[in-house]
Formats: C-alpha cells, sequence, structure tokens
C-alpha cells in the first residue's frame, strides 16, 4: 500500500507506514539502547521508502529528537514527515500555551528543522481549556512552524472540546487488534470531522508479531514488564490467535508482523500505523508490508481472529 496518506484537511501527505521511534533515544523507556543504532534506525526507514518518523519530547527528554535530528542531515527535508509531542514539564503536564509554543521551538532546535508536519499535545492536562492550548499550535501553524495539529491521550469529550474551532487535524492514541475499545468510541467524530487516526502500539510491543512463545520476560526499566498481555490466560489466547495468521503471511510470503501491519493499513479507521523498532533489520522487515495486499477475506480472518480482544 504505497500511495500516500493525507492528514485531516492539511497538504501533509506521508506512507500509511511510519517509524515510531521511542527506542530511539527513548533511554527512560528501554535499557541498554546505543544511539548509534537509533540513528540507523531513522536511516532504515527513510531509506525503505517509510515517510513519517514520529517521536515525542518524552522519548529520552528530548534525545530522541536529537538522535533524528542527527540521522536526518543528509536527506531532503521535504522527502519526509517529523511529527513530534510535548506537554511534559517536569513531572508534570502542562497545556498552557505559552508552554505548548516553546515545547514546539524547543523540538525545532533538538531536530536541527525549521517546521514540524505534525505536532502533538502528548497528554492534556487537568487545568487549560482544550481549545486555548490547540489556539496555540494553530498559531504555530499559521505561522508555518507546524504544518498539522494533533493531540494524543483524549477522551472523546476532550477531542471535542479541544476541536471546537475547527483546529485539530489528526488524533493519536493506543489501539491494536489487543486493545480496540478505546479507539472505537471516537472513531465517528473522527470520521465526521475529517480527523486522522494513528495508533501507537499497533504490535503491542512485538507482542503481534510472532516471536514470543512460552514466558516472556523482561529486564528492569523495560516498559514491557508488567504489562497483562505477557502474562497469564490473556497471554496464551493472544499466542494462539497469533499463530493462526501464520497460513494468510505464508500465502504472501510475508511474516505475522507484516501481515498485521498490512491489516491496520487496510483498515478504513486508520490513517497511519506506527510500528517501533529497535534494529534497522525491523524496519526493513516491516516496510516490506507495503507490499502486501490482502484478500477482503484475509481481512475479515484476522479481525475475527482477534475479536475477542478489547
Amino acid at each position: 500500500m504505497r500511495q500516500l496518506v493525507t492528514i485531516g484537511n492539511t497538504d501533509v501527505k506521508t506512507t500509511a507506514l511510519g517509524l515510531g521511534a521511542n527506542a530511539v533515544g527513548g533511554r527512560n523507556l528501554f535499557p541498554n539502547l546505543v544511539d548509534q543504532t537509533g540513528i540507523q534506525i531513522v536511516k532504515a526507514a527513510l531509506d525503505s521508502g517509510i515517510t513519517l518518523i514520529d517521536t515525542a519530547y518524552a522519548y529520552g527528554l528530548g534525545h530522541s529528537e536529537e538522535l533524528i535530528g542527527q540521522a536526518i542531515k543528509d536527506y531532503d527535508r521535504h522527502d519526509f514527515a517529523i511529527a513530534s509531542k510535548g506537554a511534559q514539564d517536569g513531572d508534570a503536564i502542562n497545556n498552557d500555551p505559552d508552554f505548548l509554543t516553546f515545547q514546539v521551538e524547543k523540538s525545532l532546535k533538538r531536530l536541527g528543522t525549521d517546521y514540524l508536519d505534525i505536532f502533538y499535545i502528548h497528554f492534556p492536562d487537568e487545568q487549560t481549556p482544550k481549545a486555548e492550548a490547540v489556539g496555540a499550535l494553530q498559531r504555530l501553524k499559521e505561522k508555518g512552524e507546524i504544518r498539522a495539529i494533533g493531540i494524543s491521550n483524549f477522551s472523546l469529550d476532550q477531542i471535542k472540546e479541544a476541536n471546537a474551532d475547527g483546529y485539530v487535524d489528526i488524533v493519536e492514541d493506543q489501539y491494536s487488534l489487543l486493545h480496540q475499545d478505546n479507539a472505537q468510541e471516537m472513531m465517528p467524530y473522527l470520521q465526521e470531522n475529517n480527523i486522522s487516526f494513528v495508533p501507537y502500539f499497533p504490535l503491542a510491543s512485538g507482542l503481534l508479531t510472532g516471536k514470543y512463545h512460552g514466558v516472556a520476560e523482561f529486564d528492569n526499566g523495560d516498559i514491557r514488564k508488567g504489562n497483562p498481555d505477557f502474562t497469564g490466560q490473556r497471554y496464551a489466547e493472544i499466542i494462539k490467535a497469533v499463530d493462526q495468521v501464520k497460513p494468510i503471511a505464508n500465502d504472501h510470503n510475508a511474516t505475522i508482523a507484516q501481515t498485521l501491519l498490512a491489516w491496520y493499513m487496510q483498515n478504513p479507521l486508520i490513517s497511519v500505523v506506527i510500528p517501533g523498532a529497535k534494529k534497522p533489520e525491523q524496519v526493513e522487515s516491516n516496510a516490506k508490508s507495503l507490499d502486501v495486499e490482502l484478500t477482503e477475506q484475509e481481512y475479515q480472518t484476522v479481525e475475527q481472529l482477534f475479536a475477542q480482544f478489547k
């Protein structure tokens, strides 16, 4: 699926597959990350035809953006899109318009670019009126510093408040074949208002790649440690469903991960899917999903296999 996707009502266009860059410099999220590997991951994505790099200040407290800035120096900036996010103010979440403006300016410096294709408010705070926060981003959009306005981890009511003036272009939230309920609630509103949707953790932290069998163990500090998806009866049922994707994958000479990424890209509710990666080879493998086209029956089979998970 190599045709480009348009983000909301903007002129931002990207492949339906992006790179989630939380393991690029996200040393506060994953142990033992190597900076040079992170740079290579970004380059592998761009070299494989992926045209959206999705990062955030929270990934390494700006370090992910710094590494991406190093990685993109040898590429034409107009050939790809960068999305970043901000709202973290020390240990607090801050959506104050002045603070969001400051966050964008700092992101631009770390990335070494003069514009962001997408900037998301990473999390809502409790005190700032949502429309005022988005209004600050609209002013930056009018100045050309950002091209599309996004919000992330907002409830449906918060999305409606944030979009009071019609400025929201894109929403990012957790959604996968294992976690469907939250996004399903907001989908009708997003579609009615031509707001794009990007799911994060589409491969459920690697659980939907087919690589897990037996007990899953993680180091302290790994965000997967303690995740209920990786323990008990639920884990066993997930592994069983994932294994049943193999015949479809084999018919396309694809991996399970490539097959499920193709499913997301064919899902009419989803604009761009952004799997992460810890190795350049994983990015290159994920990129091959752009050439996998599922039949309608295969698409429905995958949907039915995971219908029990919410």
